[in-house]
């Protein structure tokens, strides 16, 4: 597939890991972490992005424990349809943008957040779009979080480069730890969990 197919695939998604299909799973395990290492790294008041934020699920976990200066991306414009009856108080009070992050990052000041998140997001950035990880160190003043399948699951072993949801859509396992220290940021924290990799780092 090429970048725009994939981009379009996620624009379009409807059904299972859509939109909807997440806001009613509701928070789990990588939103109570995201509320641990937040509470821990960052100061309530921390601007903090996701990128790939869905309906807002992880968002609102983090509003719900006190961090109120929000900003989400996500491609799928029912995101932010789901949003507003999920988490209204959510929609109400955030910033949010729709489009693919490779179009929206850039529109960013150089450490317009002091935090930037991603939840199973970058690893379905195609490889010719590799350069949008360095738009995300470039808008990140202190921590950059990943939760992200690096071929964690036993149908995803870490040999493939790439697997797909659904022999469908492309799934690019990578190390975020040589991806993001290359690009020059310090990993503090690594939590593999049985789906994802959890990995915290900091800029220098």
């Amino acid at each position: 597939m090429d970048p725009e197919d994939v981009r379009q695939d996620w624009a379009d998604r409807s059904g299972k890991f859509s939109p909807a299909y997440y806001a009613r799973l509701g928070p789990n395990e990588v939103s109570e972490t995201l509320v641990d290492v937040l509470s821990h790294y960052a100061a309530d008041s921390a601007a903090v992005l996701e990128v790939g934020c869905g309906s807002g699920r992880h968002l609102n976990q983090l509003r719900d424990h006190g961090f109120d200066n929000l900003t989400g991306i996500d491609i799928n414009d029912e995101s932010f349809q789901v949003m507003d009856e999920h988490y209204p108080r959510l929609a109400d009070t955030g910033s949010f943008h729709t489009g693919a992050i490779e179009d929206i990052l850039p529109e960013f000041d150089d450490n317009a957040f002091d935090v930037v998140y991603s939840v199973e997001t970058l690893q379905h950035v195609h490889p010719e779009d590799t350069w949008v990880f360095e738009e995300l160190c470039r808008v990140t003043d202190d921590l950059l979080v990943t939760a992200e399948n690096e071929g964690n699951s036993p149908e995803r072993g870490r040999d493939n480069d790439v697997s797909y949801v659904d022999d469908d859509f492309p799934l690019y396992h990578r190390n975020w730890k040589d991806v993001f220290t290359d690009l020059g940021l310090a990993q503090l924290l690594c939590e593999p969990t049985s789906r994802d990799t959890i990995r915290v780092f900091r800029t220098l």
